[in-house]
């Protein structure tokens, strides 16, 4: 009917052609706006899906919404939210929570120099520190990783079958070689013998770094370490089954250099990515 409407209205007055097919010039617009709504409902359906996957399933409405508009999309969190409702689009994750800190030793315990101090003004003057563990078919994988407070972002990791002094050290050079970083950076842990080493002591000193350790029991002076690694657990490794530790350990880097580091929002940042709000920290540096 809209056809023919369309393709007679080119030889006569739309009023006259409504009349002679017996339809009334108002319900022919409501018609054709029904139709441009369902076409454009449709293509923002389409893109919300593509977002939910794209995040490995994992973004709620809001960091869908925050990531459609950031590409020049407007949709805003509620009809982000009623798509992901009629299509059945829901992150689903199964909280678990371990306690891997061993603070029963003698060794020289740092006091808290970061006090919570979450937000620095610029890169690489507050890193934290901690360790988790992962489930695989040969046993437990144990994750160390060092975060810069200032973008949120993972700086160094390392993988291993144990809990040992080493393991700790190993990730904090990595991020040491990656950042070099200058004398009076803050690095911050908890009270777990690893990071109470003399191995790990040395490596601090011999980059002049300042130790940082939480009070004791006091799991919130290390919080954003803590939910770092429950957004690695809950948008990925508590999803999938790891028949090893190789597979672990792929997959986890994967999550951390591809997705976490590069295209994760963050709401504390603005709903940028730790690689976006680094960039735009380093273009106000730059001369004018």
């Amino acid at each position: 009917m809209d056809k023919l409407i369309t393709e007679l209205a080119k030889k006569a007055p739309l009023t006259k052609l409504c009349a002679l097919l017996g339809v009334s010039r108002s319900g022919l617009y409501a018609r054709r706006t029904r139709q441009n709504r369902a076409n454009q409902i449709c293509a923002d359906a389409v893109r919300v899906k593509a977002t939910f996957e794209a995040s490995d399933q994992t973004y709620g409405s809001r960091r869908i919404s925050q990531a459609l508009q950031a590409q020049g999309l407007r949709i805003g969190r509620h009809r982000a939210r009623t798509l992901m409702q009629k299509h059945s689009l829901r992150a689903r994750w199964k909280r678990k929570f371990v306690h891997t800190t061993d603070s029963h030793h003698h060794l020289l315990i740092a006091g808290n120099v970061l006090a919570r101090q979450f937000t620095p003004t610029a890169p690489d003057t507050a890193w934290v520190c901690d360790i988790t563990y992962i489930r695989t078919g040969s046993g437990w994988l144990y994750l160390a990783a060092v975060m810069d407070l200032y973008a949120r972002r993972i700086v160094g990791w390392a993988m291993a079958s144990s809990m040992h002094a080493q393991l700790v050290g190993c990730a904090l050079q990595m991020a040491i070689n990656s950042r070099n970083p200058k004398p009076g950076l803050i690095v911050h842990s908890d009270r777990g013998s690893q990071y109470a080493s003399a191995q790990y002591s040395q490596l601090l000193a011999k980059h002049q770094l300042i130790a940082s350790m939480s009070r004791k029991g006091n799991c919130w002076d290390n919080a954003v370490m803590e939910r770092f690694f429950l957004n690695l657990k809950m948008e990925r490794t508590w999803r999938k089954t790891y028949a090893n530790h190789q597979e672990a350990r792929c997959d986890i880097a994967d999550y951390i250099v591809n997705f976490y580091n590069r295209v994760r929002l963050h709401s504390t940042l603005g709903y940028c990515s730790p690689a976006m709000y680094e960039r735009k920290f380093r273009q106000t540096q730059q001369p004018t």
